[in-house]
């Protein structure tokens, strides 16, 4: 890529996220460290614990939750509205029928609120045996960091207004089978929402590795390559005209890199293009499965002794997920990123609608899209098949269309984003159903 093609994109991504740059968003790190101690206090969360008593048990930490997002609406003069979804269930490590139940707090957009963007992470906890429900299991990085995010993300953004919808979600059974995730996906399409991205932290406090390194200067963004439930038909267009790797949800992960090197929180995105973590899952997973784009975003490196243990020393190790394993400065980094992501993208447009490409055997490619609300113009974007982030782009005004003369379609991967007035812009979004982040319905469906 020439050095004109270089300026010309880092101008267009300050443009992404010039409107999130605008908001000062600084997290509290004691905030957080209040809220994973209060957390902590109530002993165990696992999802089969006491949910009568005030003080121990996964019931009274949801409820001390709700109470948190209902004092947060309360100094927003009633800007959040909190649900408490819920099923019963039962499976392999819910033996007896359990009331699972997320907290919401929902903060309604101004001009576009059935749009959605989601920050999310678990409340439940365990110790090594995943059916254990009466032991002490703290839960201090996993997932009470991921909480405090979320509840930190609501207390800055709930004092500003966006046209989307924001989120928060804490939700319960992740541990179990990630029966949180699938009461918000289910949710989510019982009530309409166009869930335009699913900000899901999971394990995100902690900078000492197993390995003896410290990372704290490094966040990893989990994204699937092709939609978890594209179509037989969707599938062969991917496999003929390509689309591997721009899936709503890498796109959504390229986004978020883009946020932090434009506003650099102190991180460094480090975009992992694997669903979640080799041979394991977070609750990211059924939102994608409704055909959401989510991602999974995790601490740099990870330290097993503090995941899923009973909390004890052996041979000379401390095992354990207590609160001494958190990096609270660290935290409030990933939570800046986190706010700063949903600022952005709640206040752009969304990503323009019904992508379509043609340009075989010609010497030139065509795009075409539908008009999205909010948008002022439009961006067409392309790179070099190999290349992982997009390289070129081309202002298209507010056309619904452009032509890229002498681009050859065999030789790029091609996108578009929508633009608003402010500068503000939405994800990059792939030509098709392979690419798009609100999927047409099934057939029957």
């Amino acid at each position: 890529m020439g050095l004109m093609s270089k300026v010309m994109s880092c101008v267009v991504c300050l443009w992404a996220t010039a409107a999130a740059a605008s908001v000062d968003l600084a997290p509290d790190p004691a905030a957080l460290k209040e809220t994973i101690t209060r957390l902590v206090a109530f002993g165990t969360r696992h999802t089969l614990s006491d949910t009568t008593s005030d003080v121990r048990g996964i019931g009274a930490a949801r409820r001390w939750v709700g109470a948190r997002f209902m004092a947060l609406s309360k100094d927003c003069g009633g800007c959040l509205v909190i649900q408490t979804p819920a099923a019963t269930e039962t499976g392999a490590r819910i033996l007896k029928a359990t009331l699972v139940q997320d907290v919401l707090a929902i903060q309604r957009g101004t001009s576009d609120p059935d749009r959605v963007v989601i920050i999310s992470a678990h409340i439940d906890s365990r110790v090594s045996d995943p059916l254990n429900a009466t032991s002490d299991a703290p839960g201090a990085n996993d997932d009470a960091s991921g909480v405090a995010a979320v509840m930190e993300s609501a207390r800055l953004l709930s004092r500003r207004k966006f046209p989307a919808t924001i989120v928060y979600a804490v939700l319960s059974g992740e541990e179990q089978g990630l029966y949180g995730g699938q009461i918000l996906a289910d949710y989510a399409k019982a009530k309409g929402w166009r869930v335009e991205a699913v900000l899901n932290n999971d394990i995100v406090g902690n900078t000492h590795g197993q390995d003896g390194r410290i990372e704290d200067k490094v966040v990893r963004v989990f994204s699937e390559g092709t939609r978890a439930n594209e179509s037989a038909a969707q599938s062969a267009e991917r496999r003929r005209n390509g689309g591997e790797a721009d899936s709503p949800s890498r796109n959504l992960a390229r986004f978020i890199q883009t946020i932090s090197e434009e506003n650099r929180p102190g991180l460094i995105v480090r975009e992992i293009w694997r669903a979640d973590r080799f041979g394991r899952g977070g609750d990211q997973a059924p939102m994608q499965a409704a055909g959401f784009p989510a991602v999974r975003i995790t601490e740099g490196d990870e330290n097993y002794t503090r995941q899923h243990q009973d909390v004890r020393t052996e041979n000379g190790i401390a095992y354990g997920d207590v609160i001494s394993g958190v990096d609270f400065t660290y935290l409030a980094k990933v939570t800046r990123l986190n706010a700063l992501t949903l600022a952005a993208l709640a206040s752009a447009p969304p990503p323009p609608m019904d992508v379509k490409i043609s340009g075989a055997v010609t010497a030139d490619t065509t795009l075409t899209w539908a008009a999205v609300p909010g948008a002022a113009r439009y961006r067409v974007w392309w790179r070099d098949t190999v290349e992982p982030s997009w390289t070129h782009s081309r202002d298209a005004g507010a056309a619904t269309t452009l032509t890229l003369k002498g681009i050859n379609i065999d030789d790029y991967d091609f996108g578009v984003s929508a633009v608003a007035a402010d500068g503000s812009q939405s994800p990059v979004e792939f030509p098709g159903q392979v690419g798009a982040f609100v999927a047409a319905a099934k057939p029957g469906s």
